[in-house]
């Protein structure tokens, strides 16, 4: 995998944002997710709020660094 596909910062307080099951899978480069904007055709596990505010605090998609190329093709797009 080219590095700059993948950063993880374990010293954040925040540390993993996410829960998920390996950390050492966990992607931090996509700290603020570029895939929000696109709203319902951004492919990750969202819901809304009962304000109508997107929730992505169940969502990994953006912190698996497999997704990379995913993330970017949706951006070009």
């Amino acid at each position: 995998m080219m590095s700059y596909k993948f950063f993880q910062n374990t010293s954040c307080e925040f540390f993993p944002c996410h829960n998920i099951t390996k950390k050492d899978n966990f992607n931090c480069l996509f700290c603020y997710c570029p895939l929000y904007g696109l709203k319902d055709k951004c492919g990750g596990n969202f819901t809304y709020t009962e304000n109508g505010i997107k929730d992505c605090s169940e969502c990994n998609f953006p912190h698996i660094k497999e997704n990379y190329d995913e993330i970017i093709k949706k951006l070009s797009t």
